[in-house]
């Protein structure tokens, strides 16, 4: 991007004499996608992108529009003024701290040094890993990325990132008689292809599919009310859906969370204490600046039980009175949205025996294969990927196809024990037809008087 800094720069400074504020993101990238079905390769896909957005705000409204002509830039700004003109309403910006910087992320194997082989070769091991026992179906996706971008504003920040990210995953299908049962987990971080290069995988592989092998003889589950406890990955998926979007700062003007007017409330357990971090190398959602090129730090959301903070864009963060949390993302070629980085639950001081010894009748539930929430009305349903029933302070035998479900405030209050272990997953999450990166975990949880029951 550096070529067109200079560029960009021009742009910049004829179109503010228009508009009240301008900016402008572009990128160039490398990436490959490889998808591996019964041993069988079903796809590769390697590939370069170019492209830049500008972005103008005149008359209380934007003006967006991009191109993969980088050359075009120019014409196209004038294409922005030109909406931006032709309407008017109340948007407005918070502050902003004006940065100038040219950062990397961690990298130690850049993919492009990877001969495409290597990475077949690799699927063929996970593939080969997984065929064990009643596994009938193997799917494997692997995809990884080099973005380099450039942000510009008319404010003066000028923001450079070099990103690598990397992603497998593995979803298992194992069957007996009828009777059909899943399996899935990943690997993945914004590194280099060391991740993978230093990971178990014939480990990684054979869990999955013992996953999956375990639950045909599984049974069915009870349905109640249980004390339960729920691991690291549906720990996450829970903060994640239940928690994380309700306190996007554009659902919250939207009327479309059930936290809206409640910062400053007590709405948790004293134990629950609720991070969102981009600035975390370690996690699936790191970025050093959003697309708004603001500087990402710690947000804690709840501290000791009450809602403290919120996750918000420029626009947003100004229409509550609050300063960005560095939260807007998107594609180049997107508007920016409110967006989840890598948000937790924190870690508490128990250790797994502990959590259990006292539990007469409950279930551990492990891993997470979907589900639903509805922020407005502050409901949830959660389908486990594995459980296992615990008597009198043991783990006993396994059960399938369970369903956690309730109220998010309810369930927040009602989280009573918090393990000192701490694992944070990768995913992907879709908003407003938009996909990103994300990481999400925390600890194992104990939650009291969970709605338990069977799910298809």
């Amino acid at each position: 991007m550096e070529q067109y800094l200079d560029y960009f720069k021009k742009i910049i400074d004829e179109t503010s004499q228009e508009v009240d504020y301008v900016d402008i993101r572009a990128g160039k990238g490398e990436n490959t996608s490889l998808m591996m079905k019964d041993g069988k390769l079903q796809l590769i896909n390697t590939g370069t992108s170019l492209g830049a957005r500008i972005r103008v705000l005149k008359n209380g409204t934007w003006g967006f529009a991009y191109t993969n002509e980088i050359e075009k830039l120019d014409k196209i700004a004038k294409d922005s003024i030109k909406i931006s003109a032709s309407l008017k309403g109340d948007i407005t910006l918070s502050e902003s701290e004006v940065i100038k910087d040219k950062t990397k992320t961690p990298c130690k194997i850049p993919f492009s040094s990877v001969d495409v082989e290597e990475k077949k070769e690799l699927l063929n091991d996970v593939n080969k890993y997984a065929s064990i026992g009643e596994v009938k179906s193997v799917t494997v996706n692997y995809s990884d990325s080099e973005l380099e971008t450039a942000f510009i504003s008319s404010e003066g920040s000028q923001i450079q990132v070099e990103e690598s990210r990397v992603g497998l995953f593995l979803n298992v299908v194992a069957s007996s008689g009828d009777l059909i049962q899943f399996g899935h987990s990943s690997l993945g971080g914004v590194k280099g292809y060391e991740v993978l290069k230093d990971a178990d995988i014939e480990q990684f592989s054979t869990d999955v599919a013992n996953k999956a092998i375990r639950l045909l003889n599984a049974k069915t589950p009870p349905s109640g009310k249980f004390p339960i406890i729920a691991d690291n990955e549906l720990t996450g998926v829970c903060i994640h859906e239940a928690l994380g979007h309700a306190v996007e700062g554009d659902l919250i003007l939207q009327n479309d969370s059930i936290l809206k007017g409640k910062l400053g409330d007590k709405i948790a357990s004293d134990i629950v204490n609720i991070v969102d971090d981009a600035s975390l190398k370690e996690g699936f959602g790191y970025y050093p600046y959003d697309v708004e090129g603001t500087k990402t730090e710690p947000n804690q959301l709840i501290k000791d039980g009450e809602l403290i903070s919120l996750l918000t864009s420029r626009e947003s963060a100004s229409k509550l009175n609050r300063k960005s949390s560095g939260n807007a993302r998107s594609s180049l070629s997107d508007q920016p949205i409110v967006r989840m980085s890598n948000t937790f639950l924190e870690p508490g001081d128990m250790s797994f025996e502990e959590l259990i010894e006292d539990i007469k009748e409950g279930i551990y539930l492990k891993g997470s294969r979907g589900g639903q929430v509805d922020t407005g009305k502050g409901i949830f349903q959660f389908n486990a990927a594995e459980s296992f029933k615990i008597e009198n302070g043991e783990i006993k035998e396994p059960l399938r196809d369970v369903s956690l479900s309730g109220n998010i405030l309810e369930t927040l209050k009602n989280i009573d024990g918090l393990g000192s272990d701490f694992k944070l997953g990768i995913g992907f999450c879709g908003k407003s037809g938009q996909t990103a990166p994300v990481g999400d975990g925390g600890p194992h949880t104990r939650i009291l008087n969970a709605l338990v029951g069977g799910s298809s």
